[in-house]
């Protein structure tokens, strides 16, 4: 589309602006993926030798460190706080999303899945969906309070 001078680049960055925002969430989504692996393979071994939702909370803290450790080097630009304060932030932001995580881990796992029959591999299952149900939630948490400038 050809707008005339001012207005051309107005589009132009606004475009620019919805490019760079979506790669950002891509490389957060990336992150997530790769700390959500670690979250639910460490669950898996957590599981060995704590109850159900002991593992869930130790497994989370693993996908955390993994998360934070991702998306300070490849997500959020550097601002002027350190990383301690941005992990104390990032920190606060999951314990936000561990609930949510840890509630629809548990409600599918206990009650949603069992109620329809629903038995194949059901706390994994219900674990994978709980870690992916905060991406959202997280992504606008990092980006307007963890990582801000």
């Amino acid at each position: 589309m050809k707008l005339p001078g001012a207005l051309n680049n107005l589009w132009n960055a606004q475009n620019e602006s919805r490019r760079g925002e979506m790669r950002r969430f891509l490389r957060f989504t990336g992150a997530g993926i790769i700390a959500a692996a670690a979250n639910v393979g460490s669950r898996f071994v957590f599981s060995r030798f704590l109850p159900y939702a002991a593992a869930v909370a130790a497994a989370y803290l693993v996908g955390m460190i993994v998360a934070f450790s991702l998306s300070r080097l490849f997500v959020f630009e550097s601002g002027t706080n350190t990383w301690r304060k941005e992990l104390l932030r990032f920190s606060l932001v999951n314990a936000l999303a561990f609930v949510q995580v840890w509630v629809v881990s548990l409600a599918l796992a206990n009650w949603l899945f069992p109620k329809f029959g629903f038995d194949w591999h059901r706390e994994a299952v219900a674990h994978i969906l709980g870690v992916g149900s905060p991406i959202i939630l997280s992504y606008f948490g990092h980006k307007h309070f963890s990582f801000r400038a």
